[in-house]
């Protein structure tokens, strides 16, 4: 039997993880200067949290969600998103208390499971950035996130990307408009796909989010959510409108965005590219919204909050599309080639040496030829060589050869241990 990864998983291979690496490096950075901490929560929970959370008609729980019976009979699924997981952290671990400056502001990292068919940026076993903050009810909140997002992605150099926005409303506003989508499209019921059919009696919200071609048709002439948001919603959502005219953030007010997930309310935004080489149409790569009644459902205190995602593949399929530049990786400063046994203790206690002052070293291991050494040094893409044998082992001083213009300067080994930065910023 030949072993062969799952269907849906990738091997993130040397490179490509540098690549990653230095994004959630990027990531990381950025939200440390909105004073975000990072959280990590386990990748499988109890299957109610997700049930309760998601909705049992949502696509996630009903078709795409990993699901199994423990050793102890236990009902449990490896997360399909992150958000749950982090509110349940919330309330369990009690950051609601008086001693946890408000409001908690959390970041997170991690692999997430959706049974769906893969494609291009879109794997069976993904990874989501996602970001959470609790406990602030006033707009500047979503404006702070919604900030957030849109300057993360110029920081990465993300292009031709527009925020979608639209505002779901409270609890009275989405029974309304229940009822009247239910009247709305219940004449048309023979017409809708199989999918909205069902999501008419369970929550016809989501046929406005359906990719079938005839169900957008009908859709077109749909009752708006806008006509029926009250004067608190308006209000509030007027509010980030406005602020994010301040700020000078372009928008699109989406009377279609609807999201996939039961726990939004209130405002909900989505960042979508335009970009041929990748995709036919636009696709969503970061998406989020307020949840204020989430923290409620998991038991927790009254708490309002705000959150987003964003899908890392499709994140890192868009970076090396428009920029590429950005993952350029350099080569070791210094590659050590040497010959003889004599020299084998030596180039361990150097190579070590320029470790511990951060420079980074390769010499081979394998101790092939000289010529080969210097083959390999050039496929490093090393800046130096330095070459070692006997004589420079008695002589305590070897040649460091330049490899971009061959320039040749001779280092004694004392130097290079004392301070090797120095002697290299003197000799370039």
């Amino acid at each position: 039997m030949k072993l062969q990864k799952p269907k849906g998983t990738v091997d993130i291979l040397p490179g490509e993880s540098n690549r990653w690496q230095y994004v959630e490096t990027e990531v990381r950075n950025f939200m440390d200067l909105y004073d975000f901490n990072e959280i990590r929560t386990p990748i499988f929970e109890q299957y109610e949290l997700f049930a309760r959370s998601s909705g049992e008609s949502s696509d996630v729980v009903s078709k795409e969600m990993y699901d199994f019976f423990d050793k102890g009979n236990r009902h449990i699924a490896l997360r399909p998103e992150g958000t749950a997981g982090t509110v349940r952290s919330y309330v369990e671990n009690k950051l609601y208390a008086p001693e946890h400056e408000k409001p908690v502001k959390l970041f997170y990292i991690g692999p997430m499971f959706r049974y769906e068919r893969p494609q291009a940026g879109r794997q069976r076993q993904f990874h989501q950035i996602g970001v959470e903050a609790f406990g602030a009810t006033h707009p500047m909140q979503d404006v702070e996130i919604i900030l957030l997002a849109h300057d993360l992605l110029q920081k990465l150099n993300v292009q031709n990307f527009e925020l979608h926005l639209n505002s779901l409303g409270n609890a009275e506003v989405r029974k309304n408009y229940h009822e009247a989508l239910v009247n709305y499209f219940e004449p048309f019921k023979d017409e809708l796909s199989d999918d909205s059919k069902q999501r008419l009696q369970v929550n016809p919200l989501r046929i406005l989010d359906s990719k079938d071609k005839r169900d957008q048709e009908l859709v077109a002439d749909a009752p708006k959510l806008r006509d029926y948001l009250d004067d608190e919603t308006n209000q509030h959502f007027g509010f980030v409108l406005s602020m994010l005219d301040e700020l000078g953030i372009n928008y699109q007010i989406d009377d279609n965005l609807v999201r996939g997930l039961d726990y939004y309310t209130g405002t909900i935004f989505e960042f979508m590219i335009e970009d041929k080489n990748l995709w036919q149409s636009k696709s969503t790569v970061l998406a989020g919204g307020r949840y204020d009644k989430l923290v409620e459902e998991f038991s927790g205190p009254e708490t309002p909050a705000i959150g987003f995602g964003i899908g890392f593949e499709r994140l890192m399929l868009v970076l090396q599309q428009q920029n590429p530049e950005m993952f350029a990786t350099e080569g070791p400063e210094i590659y050590i080639a040497n010959v003889g046994d004599n020299s084998v203790a030596t180039v361990l206690k150097l190579a070590r040496s320029l470790r511990n002052q951060r420079i980074k070293v390769v010499f081979d291991v394998s101790q092939r030829k000289l010529k080969n050494q210097f083959k390999s040094a050039d496929r490093h893409q090393a800046k130096y060589i330095l070459t070692i044998g006997d004589q420079e082992v008695e002589k305590q001083a070897a040649t460091l050869k330049n490899l971009e213009d061959g320039s040749q300067t001779v280092v004694d080994f004392k130097s290079l241990n004392k301070n090797a930065l120095q002697l290299l910023k003197e000799i370039n």
